[in-house]
């Protein structure tokens, strides 16, 4: 623990092993600003925000969408505390810079109101090429120091005028660059394309029922941008030799996969990313496979560090302890299994709704039904109204149910980009 970082790191964990077992499961809260009180070891950060608004012709109907578009774009610019560089961006088959003519500009009242004036001119023409989007963002991103670089994108379509391969090579560009994210607006945005970008991008995806909500959305995406205060952190795990990671997720408040994006600093040590960071807590789940050790011994699993600047700002250890006592070694430590299940909830619930759209029956209704069931353990109540959605619940418990005819295209991306939404365990 670093208190005076502001930062804490607390391992829950089950440390004991039976004879010859190897897997390590731990899980790492991570706590930024103790009390409410965002970390500040080096001030607030400098910031820059590109908002992307989607204009293709599609955002004419109905014209609330693009009229709500407009004014939450206002209020996210309202939004931009003084000083914060900022620009927006028109997203069609092609991205085109809204204000300022170039670059990016400060945020004063000034140039509040102008840019206000300029997406007021805003009219839906054209198609929707995401990556153009975001790498005009990149490239002007790219022209400032700013510390925190965050991106808000709004799309009501999929990415039809350009390949997937161009997204993700342009999604290859923008990681590490700048966080952004992504919401959806309407009935034929894409679950998949939104999760993807926030992902690539350590940001959030979403989806709206109602242009009205728009103001609202842009207003919390905005206002939690300007509460980072630790603009990069960093997840550090050392092990002993022999030992080896065998994956780290986050798992709250939403499942994503870090293990690929490990950066080596040396055989023994990894670095994850996790972006910038305000006054909040996430858990990360480490699973390690150790040299199986002897009866009684006590070893080192891993060293779990929290690094902003190379320098360590929070720090636990993760433990193996080897036993015969069955009473011990048997025990699952209860965030382990939670968000192992909450892991598994995600993915069972984006394969059933893959089956559901391929028109398997069989395996949709197999993989949806595991999902409620699973909902209704953890008490995840916000996914099981979203899987009833899709199908109607016959029992919870076991997990029996019927696929819904009458669901809508909408109904179904909801439920797929909020699949990764977790909750943490109750406590009893």
């Amino acid at each position: 623990m670093s208190p005076q970082s502001g930062f804490t790191a607390e391992v829950y964990q089950n440390p004991y092993l039976a004879a010859g077992a190897e897997t390590v499961d731990a899980v790492i809260t991570v706590t930024a600003g103790e009390g409410g009180a965002a970390p500040a070891p080096a001030g607030t950060p400098s910031a820059a925000e590109a908002i992307m608004i989607d204009c293709s012709g599609s955002m004419g109907y109905p014209r609330s969408r693009m009229t709500e578009a407009i004014k939450a774009t206002g209020v996210a610019v309202d939004t931009l505390r003084d000083g914060v560089l900022f620009a927006v961006i028109a997203g069609r088959s092609r991205a085109e810079q809204v204000y300022p003519s170039s670059g990016m500009v400060a945020a004063s009242a000034d140039t509040r109101a102008a840019a206000k004036r300029a997406i007021g001119g805003l009219t839906p023409s054209g198609g929707t090429a995401m990556g153009s989007w975001l790498a005009l963002a990149n490239r002007l991103f790219a022209q400032v120091p700013a510390q925190v670089k965050h991106g808000i994108m709004l799309t009501d379509g999929r990415n039809q005028h350009e390949t997937p391969e161009a997204l993700r090579q342009v999604l290859a560009e923008c990681e590490g660059r700048f966080s952004c994210d992504c919401r959806g607006v309407g009935e034929d945005w894409a679950a998949n394309e939104l999760r993807t970008i926030a992902s690539a991008l350590l940001g959030s995806a979403d989806g709206l029922e109602e242009p009205a909500e728009l103001p609202a959305a842009f207003r919390a995406m905005t206002e939690q941008a300007m509460d980072k205060s630790v603009a990069d952190v960093k997840l550090r795990l050392w092990t002993p030799a022999g030992s080896t990671i065998r994956f780290v997720k986050q798992v709250f408040p939403q499942v994503e996969e870090l293990t690929g994006r490990r950066v080596a600093v040396s055989d023994r040590i990894g670095e994850y990313p996790t972006g910038a960071w305000g006054a909040e807590s996430r858990d990360y789940h480490v699973s390690v496979q150790v040299p199986p050790g002897t009866l009684g011994e006590e070893r080192l699993a891993a060293r779990v560090s929290l690094v902003s600047d190379d320098s360590v700002i929070a720090q636990s250890l993760v433990l193996a302890r080897w036993t015969e006592d069955d009473a011990l070694s048997t025990q699952i430590n209860d965030r382990v299994a939670h968000y192992t299940g909450q892991a598994e909830l995600a993915e069972v619930i984006q394969q059933g709704l893959e089956a559901r759209e391929a028109g398997d029956d069989a395996t949709a209704t197999a993989k949806l039904g595991r999902a409620v069931q699973l909902a209704d353990e953890s008490g995840h109540e916000q996914t099981a109204k979203l899987l009833r959605r899709v199908v109607d619940v016959e029992d919870a418990a076991t997990g029996t149910v019927r696929l819904r005819r009458d669901a809508s295209s909408l109904d179904a991306e909801l439920t797929n980009v909020r699949s990764t939404k977790t909750i943490r365990v109750k406590r009893s």
